[in-house]
């Protein structure tokens, strides 16, 4: 039984994707590693995490590239903000057994490929409070008022950041099926904020995947893991929900942009600094914001 981590990126993450990649190796130096291109710009950050880190690049490109046609012939280009986040369904098909996928925008704080332990008794893991705050970024209330799910369903909806699941269980057509029927339903999701795959993933779980376990809801609960959230207290280089007393497993900036001054600054620096092999973090200035851009932060901040 083989397991391994999958990551999507391209150059344009970098970055991210050492920070990452130093968090993972600190606390489990040998599981296998698995870079899915987000698009054809990825051959540095591919060249840097091997020799860094011993990442190795998804071997059926192609295959990749088949998911990425499909899901255009059938949402067309006007659907998703980022289509290409799609890519990363690619890892139901991947060489390893049972795996964990994680977005470049996260650092982690322990072995996090041990949480693949509840695979043994569920099919799909996530780990996350996306429910606590509503079905927003995922579906409307279409999906309650016509019956797609119950309120005991959506309970289980989950960030597309951070899940876990096992090879083979799910088909090349039951994704080609879950596109068609969210291309024909586009009233259920909610795209206002610019999410992509989200809603349709969690749409696609929560429809064909039974045996799902959100690790929060391991006894004793489990903390947070958004950079959004102001209470987590920092304890070298580390996080801890003083809310349980628990450490926190990983810090997920989803939404956020990580630059000096966000949310948990230190803690992303830390850790994108921890390894003298590769090249320095050099902070990327700000695109310089429009007029327009300009006008609308000057009205949000006097509301």
């Amino acid at each position: 039984m083989s397991r391994g981590i999958y990551i999507t990126a391209n150059d344009r993450v970098m970055d991210q994707a050492i920070a990452l990649l130093n968090s993972l190796r600190l606390y489990d130096p040998d599981t296998p590693i698995m870079l899915i291109p987000y698009d054809d710009n990825y051959q540095a950050i591919a060249q840097l995490l091997a020799q860094a880190y011993g990442v190795q690049v998804y071997p059926d490109l192609d295959f990749i590239h088949r998911i990425a046609d499909n899901l255009h012939a059938i949402f067309g280009g006007e659907f998703f903000a980022r289509p290409n986040q799609f890519r990363k369904q690619a890892c139901w098909f991947g060489p390893f057994d049972e795996f964990l996928y994680i977005d470049t925008d996260i650092v982690v704080f322990e072995k996090i490929i041990d949480n693949l332990n509840y695979l043994a008794d569920y099919d799909f893991l996530c780990c996350d409070y996306q429910h606590a705050g509503g079905i927003t970024n995922v579906f409307t209330p279409k999906v309650l008022e016509t019956g797609v799910f119950s309120e005991a369903t959506l309970k289980d909806m989950f960030n597309g950041g951070f899940w876990a699941s096992k090879k083979g269980l799910l088909s090349e057509e039951d994704l080609y099926e879950t596109f068609r029927e969210c291309a024909a339903h586009p009233d259920y999701f909610d795209f206002s904020q610019k999410t992509s795959d989200q809603p349709i993933i969690n749409y696609m779980i929560l429809q064909r995947v039974a045996r799902r376990f959100n690790i929060v809801r391991r006894p004793g609960k489990a903390p947070g893991n958004w950079a959004g959230s102001p209470q987590f207290q920092q304890e070298g280089h580390r996080l801890v929900d003083p809310n349980l007393g628990q450490p926190l497993q990983y810090l997920h900036w989803a939404g956020i942009r990580i630059e000096p001054g966000c949310p948990y600054w230190e803690v992303w620096e830390y850790h994108r600094n921890l390894n003298s092999s590769v090249p320095a973090y050099q902070p990327k200035p700000r695109p310089k914001e429009s007029l327009w851009q300009q006008f609308k932060r000057s009205l949000k901040s006097r509301f």
